[in-house]
């Protein structure tokens, strides 16, 4: 079980990673503390994407110190491509938590969805606008963002499960 202690929520991505960082109490409550997106050129190479996203990661881990990473699991739709790149930005996110000694959590999109709206086939729209109530960041989000707080809180609606 998480101690008290800050939890780092990440939704991967290869052009576009979010993050968001919650303050975890011993009962699971949570508070958010920031969020905000990794963004990459599309012009550049993916080795440097992949690098510029790992450099960013480890400066949001250096300043928050967290305990815990939750981090979204894979999908494949329909281009198989882009969840290669996909799988490729969750391998550097993994990566950078295991030589950080973070434990990483791992969620589905559905159990995310369905932990946020109640619904494991909501829409990003449905799952920013149910996240947006839940934190109180005074500034308009990215649904990279708000996908990240809502593997974050689903991890933490987890703890208080247990």
């Amino acid at each position: 079980m998480l101690s008290k202690g800050v939890l780092l929520g990440i939704d991967p991505g290869s052009l576009v990673c979010g993050y968001g960082v919650l303050d975890i109490d011993q009962q699971g409550d949570y508070k958010c503390l920031e969020s905000g997106i990794f963004e990459c050129d599309s012009t550049e190479p993916l080795s440097l994407r992949l690098s510029a996203i790992a450099k960013e990661l480890n400066e949001v881990i250096d300043e928050f110190s967290p305990i815990a990473m939750a981090v979204e699991d894979i999908f494949v739709n329909k281009n198989i491509k882009s969840a290669l790149y996909l799988a490729q930005a969750r391998g550097v996110v993994l990566a950078v938590a295991g030589h950080a000694g973070i434990d990483v959590h791992s969620y589905p999109p559905a159990l995310v969805k369905k932990t946020i709206t109640g619904n494991g086939r909501a829409s990003k729209e449905q799952v920013s606008a149910m996240v947006q109530r839940l934190v109180t960041l005074k500034k308009v989000l990215f649904f990279d963002e708000t996908d990240a707080l809502a593997v974050a809180i689903t991890h933490a609606h987890s703890l208080k499960a247990l």
